[in-house]
């Protein structure tokens, strides 16, 4: 368990503090509960363009982020995911009010600053990143069209975080300063300063630079064909698509709807793509790469997000095979999962792993997925910081006849989107019954 205090300013902004004083470094992390999933079908990709217009400067710092924190030894990145928006520095003690100070400027000032040369920029990169991210890289569209095959058209998973082509074109200064003015203010902000640190010195910080900044207006709640979004909305049942891309051999993308982060069933499915693909002894390595050799590679995942999830098995076919061959032993597989279950080892072997990893989050304290990350992770999907303990029970409490269900229903129990991406010109060799992907 991480130890840590809580405090909310009355502006909004939650405000952690995790002490470590074994080196002398402090991390800043802070997470914009805005994403890809606040946006709205035909304006995607703000959230995203977001990420970079943050370091582009604001009001009393009007250049380039990075240069004052490099300067003095940081580390520094951001992201964006369909959930949330993060930022985080880790810097010397010593510099720990030039960390605030940045952060709160463009908390509080960046509109002053973001002018249309900027945000003409910056569209211009985050078009290029789509290009070389996905447009020009091999099976780099699989994703968009699994995700407008397994969430309807309005949906706020429907598209990917990148944003759409047409939308970035469109978008317009005014749209962005709206975006920002309803998002990027305390009151949608955890913020953890975490490291060589003493509590009560680190909160008066924080309010030093950050209470100024005015509570913001309420977060609009997110909404799909004018209904607030529920969890349990119907999956699309037995979609088989093809993407024609450059690529030399086939792969298959099999995919379906499953349980949102922290609901029964998510914490299961993790350990279910474990028990799958999770080292070269996992039941789907062994057969298709090991055994058979039909497939080059073979992988399996929970995407856990916060209004639903979705779980996918990707595999590679070996030279000379294909994938209708791959998508029979992989039912085969799924079957006999779902009649039998899972071994008391392989459920060990899953656990044993998940452990680790939980213990592998803890070594480190800024960064991605470091304490400070963690805490605000826990604290914006959950409102507890501390939720770790919670978290690593729910898998304590997986069973093997838990996974055996989650195996036969949704796996085995249709809803599914096939995907086949085939060389270009070879149509033919998609699963039969495909028809061609949209994406955009």
């Amino acid at each position: 368990m991480l130890d840590y205090t809580k405090h909310t300013l009355e502006n909004g902004l939650d405000v952690i503090v995790h002490e470590d004083h074994r080196c002398p470094i402090v991390a800043v992390n802070l997470w914009y509960h805005v994403g890809s999933k606040n946006e709205q079908p035909g304006r995607t990709g703000l959230a995203h363009l977001f990420e970079h217009l943050m370091f582009e400067g604001s009001a009393h710092n009007d250049s380039s982020y990075f240069t004052p924190l490099q300067q003095v030894g940081a580390a520094l990145n951001g992201s964006t995911s369909c959930d949330r928006t993060n930022y985080w520095e880790v810097v010397p003690t010593s510099a720990l009010d030039l960390a605030l100070w940045l952060e709160s400027d463009r908390m509080g000032y960046l509109l002053p600053a973001l002018t249309a040369p900027k945000f003409e920029n910056q569209r211009d990169v985050v078009l290029n990143e789509r290009r070389q991210q996905y447009e020009n890289r091999p099976y780099g569209m699989a994703l968009m069209a699994l995700m407008a095959a397994l969430f309807p058209s309005g949906h706020p998973y429907h598209w990917t975080t990148i944003g759409e082509t047409a939308d970035l074109h469109a978008a317009t200064l005014e749209e962005a300063h709206a975006f920002f003015r309803t998002y990027y203010h305390p009151g949608n902000v955890s913020l953890t300063v975490a490291g060589d640190v003493e509590t009560g010195a680190a909160l008066a910080r924080v309010r030093r630079y950050f209470e100024e900044i005015p509570a913001g207006p309420p977060i609009p709640p997110v909404m799909v064909g004018g209904e607030h979004v529920t969890p349990d909305v119907a999956s699309p049942d037995g979609i088989r698509l093809l993407l024609e891309d450059r690529v030399e051999l086939p792969r298959l993308y099999l995919a379906w709807r499953t349980p949102r982060l922290f609901a029964d069933g998510d914490a299961e499915m993790d350990i279910l793509a474990e028990v799958l693909t999770g080292g070269k002894t996992s039941r789907l390595y062994r057969t298709l790469v090991h055994e058979r050799r039909i497939a080059t590679d073979v992988s399996a995942a929970q995407g856990s997000r916060e209004l639903a999830g979705w779980f996918a098995i990707t595999a590679t076919a070996a030279p000379g095979h294909e994938v209708d061959e791959l998508e029979r032993v992989i039912g085969n597989e799924l079957a006999a999962l779902a009649d039998a279950g899972p071994e008391t080892h392989e459920i060990e072997r899953c656990l044993t792993q998940v452990e680790a990893q939980f213990v592998y989050g803890l070594q480190t304290v800024g960064g991605f997925s470091g304490r400070s990350d963690q805490l605000n992770a826990y604290n914006v999907y959950t409102g507890d910081p501390g939720f770790m303990m919670q978290d690593r029970a729910r898998y304590q409490k997986v069973t093997a006849d838990r996974v055996r269900d989650l195996a036969a229903t949704p796996l085995t129990g249709g809803r599914r989107v096939a995907l086949s991406v085939v060389p270009h010109g070879a149509a033919g060799r998609a699963l039969a019954g495909s028809t061609a992907a949209r994406v955009s």
